[in-house]
């Protein structure tokens, strides 16, 4: 029986994955993440104010040392960008080099559920 996990994201990405615009969602790779199974679902929670959701299956997790590893590997465009530079700048404003070191980074390759 797969867990259900609840995630906060910002309205621009939220709108990104409801689009099928964004497959790989970006997060380091914590307590909490270390629970999530292929088969899983997550529910994204479009903040500030959490009214409203977005269901998605875990189809793929994917461990790297840093983000800008990952970004190598799959195109810009899975995580919902245009180019990998202002990207990658754009998550070192939610995370520090500092966590993405001690913590590593997890993708997480998901599925749109309806």
């Amino acid at each position: 029986m797969p867990t259900t996990h609840t995630m906060g994201l910002q309205p621009e990405p939220f709108e990104k994955i409801r689009s099928g615009k964004k497959t790989i969602e970006l997060r380091l790779f914590d307590e909490k993440r270390k629970t999530i199974q292929l088969g899983d679902i997550i529910e994204f929670q479009k903040q500030p104010e959490e009214q409203e959701t977005i269901r998605t299956e875990v189809m793929a997790l994917l461990r790297y040392k840093t983000f800008s590893e990952l970004f190598n590997d799959f195109s810009i465009e899975d995580f919902g960008g245009t180019d990998k530079i202002s990207f990658l700048e754009g998550v070192y404003r939610f995370y520090t080099p500092e966590r993405e070191q001690k913590e590593t980074v997890l993708g997480i390759k998901i599925k749109l559920l309806a």
